[in-house]
């Protein structure tokens, strides 16, 4: 078969967007692997649509939780871990952004009886039920993060209280 140098510039193209498209997103460029990440995901309905839900057993009963997350790495400014008590496994205080402390207060009180599980590298680590408003902006995984997972979010984000001397600040002009 014999293609135009047109055609084989679109070939290309289509190579590249290809390869683009099926290499791990958690390895381009490699920070994204290396930075850690936590979301928090709110209990749904069963009937919800099966595209926009997942189940994840929780004592035994398998509740429904949304695929989009609540709460995101980006909506969290500074962490401080804790000793949970369980082992090796630690727990972690997010501080959020105004805007994220915001929509957490809203989320809370509308969702009062329902779970919010957290994810941290895509797999499940701890789950509360929402038993009142949450209006300080701050959110907690009480348990199940590891050592690593602790060093990776030191990587991405200030401990609470930290002045930030230590770290590299970017320079301005």
């Amino acid at each position: 078969m014999c293609f135009s140098p047109r055609m084989n510039l679109r070939i290309a193209a289509l190579a590249a967007i290809f390869t683009l498209g099926v290499a791990p997103s958690g390895k381009a460029g490699g920070k994204a692997e290396e930075i850690g990440k936590v979301t928090f995901h709110l209990q749904t309905d069963e009937g919800s649509n099966p595209k926009m839900i997942f189940s994840q057993t929780n004592d035994g009963k398998p509740p429904f939780f949304l695929r989009s997350p609540e709460i995101t790495m980006k909506d969290i400014v500074a962490f401080r871990p804790f000793p949970s008590g369980m082992g090796e496994e630690f727990g972690v205080v997010f501080q959020l952004k105004d805007s994220a402390k915001r929509h957490l207060a809203v989320v809370s009180i509308s969702s009062q009886g329902k779970y919010l599980l957290a994810q941290a590298n895509g797999r499940f680590v701890d789950c509360v039920m929402i038993d009142g408003p949450v209006e300080d902006g701050f959110i907690v995984i009480w348990k199940g993060l590891t050592l690593e997972e602790v060093k990776l979010f030191d990587k991405a984000m200030p401990r609470i209280g930290d002045d930030g001397k230590g770290k590299k600040k970017k320079k301005t002009k």
